[in-house]
């Protein structure tokens, strides 16, 4: 197992606390009865007062207990100290309650009453904003006293404040509850004593033990580990998102929980301690210290996170991870801020939690087996198969080692394990991959000894892919340890609202991705992908580039870097040259195919050309198409859309075409993408009335889009040009896409476009591409693409949306279009803490005609509108436009020319206009400042001058 990650902060040595010197329970008890002598007959003047003597010993132990905390005292000590004052403030209180309220000189057994704490609570550890849960335990069913009793302390503590869960049972009741609902089975389980009668606590004990836990160990651990699974797969299956839940997320506190719950169900109720863990044999010393490192680790950010948002928050939001990693003692390191050096420690403390989860599985079943009764067999099967390898042995419909001290004395067993494993379409049976996780990361020389090489490029080469055997690896530290590259990246985060999951599990996901591209089981999602596959034939490079591609992320250029330890990383592992160099090529590349497609005009032949002189061959285009289709569906949900589809099958499809010609050079390009415009061009206008519409505009119309899309546009042109109207809007929803397509026919005129984009943007429509033609008559011919906020199709819920979006388009087509700096935007918490560097890029080399600008920075509402009015305002056409949002940052290029027709190439109007659009893309998330209007009324002024 790995070293356990130890606390940033917990340096500070604090004295350990006593609870007298924090609440003194004597002293509040003397205060309690002070006061019923002072208000003695005034019940409601009494119950004031002795509620603003507790609440003050409240505030006082929790002031005390945050002030210990951001002191560097831990997480469990505060958690304990909290416990501890609220356990003072409970049994004050129902003293109090018993002397001065419902006193009883001679008691009955009616009169026999027990609280005790229950949940978190009663495992002595309380966060500071969780809920107070409670069992309040009667002799008898029905007890007029015992009732008035539980209402008033009821009352009392929700007076303070207190959110508290409760229950009242006798015995009796409470035995028969446990056996029939699982989750008060478990709430009894940790029920723990606070004050009260306390022999029916250890009556009801002592029948929970002989009258139901003894006889039911397999149905109570199956429950745990069904109700465990459910909880993962609503959580989203992964320990690795990165807005984790530290509570219910998988690798939180919860599965720590979950191994409490089973070790003292199965141990009679008397596993508390760490020191029970071990003497039970559960964990080693060095396991249980790990586990307590993980608990403290978790309690104090819990803590913290509590302390922080005045609430009961137990997922951490990004626009808490900051001040969180502040509270927590982590600093900037270089390129690696504080924030992502908390979550990977985060992440590796998560994981941690997995291995310790494996381990208490294997030794609890094992446990079971010697202790249960008959029948336990049914559940925990112990038959073993012996295989042909006579180290392995099938158990209970699982692999794993027959001995235990194979994996010490071979550790080049674990590669046969997972290899036999994958043969044979089996799961590793939780002991071994307990061995193994112990063993692995202790394994210092494996990734140097040759047949320990061979047969991780074995893996690597796996039919249908070699994601189950990597992920087995990862778990158990073996991946990070035979490719030290990934191992850097396990746990890593990037701080943004884009990336779903830490890069480890964002490779692997891309890893089981191409493994079912492959296999088929995506053809209907990404087609052209899935039928190139069986043409590729570098499987091995691709999956290793895959593996690898990431591994460059956070100390630089990722391409660059990345390609370096690609390279270092096969030659260590033995692959030949040939395939360690493709390899470090598609790492070097591996965003080049997605932002070609998303931020180049793909109608451009100069766009094509360069893409098809960088890939040089159909197999990289082959490869790298796959990999960028799996790279972008690994990010998370959502970001995967029919629009990327569409644009990646359309750059490959023109790119594929030069390609099988031989030339990459722009003319050899041209001639091929136009031999193809000529025959779109005849085969769709033949015998059509709008032929000379469409032949007034220019070639590359043809080529931006597909012949469905012109045959729709030439329908609407027939329309237009029988209407005899000045202009012509219409639109249509591709639900292949899962776009709206907005189609405008007017005179073209200054400032047309920005109107109809600030349109868009009052009504909510995020432009994804817009394609801008002018015919030679001077008619504008725009088409924009369309996504509402949730990213489907504009309008496809609400058609009424559509309709009010036409009438505003036929207004701003008029000129009466709003000014674009009446949005308003209040941005979200979550938005606001990601600070985005603007960018701003002009390119006169990538495209013959125009000058492309690209700009990058923080996403909002009417971002593009502003960028567009810049343009304007600098005297500039927009032939073409590419918007492309990730999370909080947009990222968007702009085609442009000049009003005669060429190239923005004067130096000091490009400086200028860089500096107007630096400033709007500044991270502000408001309207335009003062100070972005006065540059745009400078560069107006400047450009009519």
């Amino acid at each position: 197992m790995a070293n356990p990650v130890k606390l940033k902060h917990k340096s500070a040595k604090l004295r350990p606390w006593r609870i007298n010197d924090v609440v003194d329970g004597w002293r509040l008890r003397v205060q309690l009865s002070t006061a019923a002598q002072t208000y003695r007959g005034d019940d409601t003047a009494l119950s004031a007062a002795a509620l603003n003597i507790l609440k003050s010993a409240l505030f006082r132990g929790r002031m005390i207990a945050q002030e210990r905390l951001e002191n560097g005292g831990g997480g469990l000590d505060c958690a304990e100290l909290l416990a501890a004052v609220q356990d003072v403030v409970i049994s004050a209180l129902y003293d109090f309650t018993l002397q001065h309220i419902f006193r009883v000189h001679n008691r009955t057994n009616a009169e026999r009453l027990t609280i005790c704490a229950t949940g978190g609570y009663g495992r002595n550890a309380l966060a500071p904003s969780s809920d107070i849960d409670l069992m309040f335990i009667r002799a008898v069913k029905e007890s007029a006293w015992a009732e008035s009793v539980i209402e008033y302390v009821l009352y009392m503590l929700w007076d303070m404040g207190l959110k508290v869960g409760h229950a009242s049972r006798t015995i009796p009741e409470c035995l028969r509850a446990a056996k029939e609902d699982f989750t008060i089975r478990t709430s009894v389980l940790e029920t723990r004593y606070i004050c009260g009668d306390e022999d029916l606590l250890k009556e009801l004990n002592t029948r929970l033990r002989n009258e139901l836990f003894n006889n039911s160990i397999p149905e109570f651990v199956a429950a745990k580990m069904k109700e465990r699974d459910n909880r993962h797969r609503k959580m989203g299956e992964s320990r690795y998102m990165v807005e984790p839940n530290i509570k219910d997320g998988k690798g939180g506190l919860r599965d720590m929980h979950t191994m409490f719950w089973i070790a003292k169900y199965i141990h009679n109720i008397d596993v508390d301690t760490p020191k029970d863990y071990v003497d039970r044999g559960i964990f080693t010393k060095e396991q249980m210290e790990t586990f307590m490192d993980a608990a403290e680790f978790l309690w104090t950010v819990r803590c913290h996170l509590h302390f922080l948002t005045g609430r009961p928050e137990e997922k951490l939001t990004f626009d808490l991870q900051p001040e969180m990693a502040r509270r927590m003692g982590y600093g900037d390191r270089a390129d690696n801020p504080a924030v992502e050096r908390f979550m990977k420690h985060y992440f590796v403390v998560s994981k941690q939690i997995g291995s310790l989860t494996r381990i208490m599985s294997a030794k609890l079943e094992a446990d079971a087996l010697k202790q249960a009764p008959p029948g336990l067999g049914a559940f925990f099967s112990n038959k073993q198969k012996p295989l042909s390898d006579k180290r392995f042995v099938l158990s209970n419909g699982r692999i794993g080692y027959k001995d235990a001290k194979t994996v010490v004395n071979q550790p080049i067993s674990m590669f046969d394990l997972f290899l036999e494993a994958n043969r044979r379409g089996l799961d590793i049976e939780p002991r071994s991959l307990a061995q193994i996780a112990e063993v692995a990361p202790k394994s210092i020389g494996l990734s140097r000894q040759k047949e320990a090489k061979h047969k991780f490029l074995e893996i690597m080469a796996v039919e249908n892919g070699p994601f189950h055997i990597l992920n087995f690896m990862n778990e158990t530290g073996l991946l990070g340890r035979m490719v030290p590259e990934f191992g850097r990246i396990v746990g890593q985060t990037q701080f943004n609202m884009y990336h779903h999951f830490t890069v480890d599990e964002h490779t692997l996901r891309a890893v089981e991705i191409i493994g079912q591209i492959e296999q088929g089981k995506l053809a209907e999602e990404v087609p052209i992908a899935s039928a190139v596959f069986p043409k590729i034939h570098n499987r091995l490079a691709l999956y290793l580039a895959m593996l690898l591609h990431d591994v460059g992320k956070g100390e630089g250029d990722q391409q660059i870097l990345g390609a370096k330890a690609t390279r270092v990383a096969c030659k260590r592992l033995g692959v030949s040259e040939e395939e360690t160099e493709l390899a470090a090529w598609i790492v070097g590349h591996h965003l080049l195919m997605s932002d070609v497609a998303q931020k180049r005009d793909l109608s451009d032949p100069e766009t094509i050309a360069k893409f098809a002189a960088e890939v040089e061959n159909l197999e990289r285009l082959r490869l790298l198409l796959v990999l960028t289709v799996a790279d972008i569906r690994a990010v998370g949900p959502g970001i995967w859309n029919d629009w990327k589809a569409q644009l990646l099958r359309d750059l490959y499809n023109l790119t594929e075409a030069v390609l099988r010609g031989g030339k990459t050079d722009e003319r050899f390009v041209r001639e091929v993408l136009y031999a193809q415009v000529a025959g779109k061009r005849n085969k769709l206008l033949e015998g059509k009335d709008v032929a000379q519409f469409f032949t007034e505009i220019e070639d590359a119309y043809w080529l931006g889009f597909d012949e469905s899309q012109i045959e729709w546009h030439i329908v609407e042109a027939a329309n237009y040009l029988k209407s005899g109207q000045d202009y012509w809007i219409a639109n249509r929803i591709d639900n292949l896409r899962n776009v709206t397509e907005i189609m405008v026919i007017a005179g073209d005129r200054r400032g047309l476009i920005y109107d109809m984009v600030a349109t868009f943007a009052r009504n909510s429509a995020s432009v994804v591409d817009a394609r801008v033609f002018t015919s030679s008559r001077g008619v504008a011919f725009d088409v924009f693409t369309l996504h509402d906020a949730n990213y489907e199709a504009f309008g496809k819920a609400r058609q009424n949306m559509l309709v009010k979006l036409e009438n505003e388009l036929a207004a701003a087509i008029h000129g009466d279009a709003h000014a674009v700096s009446e949005f308003g935007f209040k941005p979200s918490r979550r938005h606001q803490v990601f600070q985005v560097e603007p960018f701003v890029l002009f390119d006169n080399q990538g495209s013959t005609n125009d000058t492309i600008i690209e700009v990058s920075g923080s996403d909002r509402p009417g971002l593009l509108a502003e960028l567009t009015k810049a343009l304007l305002d600098e005297a500039l056409n927009i032939t073409s436009a590419h918007i492309t949002s990730t999370g909080e940052r947009a990222q968007d290029a702009f085609y442009v020319r000049k009003l005669d027709g060429t190239k923005l190439l004067e130096p000091h109007r490009i400086e200028r206009l860089k500096k107007v659009l630096e400033e709007i893309l500044q991270n502000e998330l408001e309207a335009p400042t003062i100070a972005t209007r006065r540059k745009l009324a400078q560069a107006r002024s400047s450009t009519r001058r």
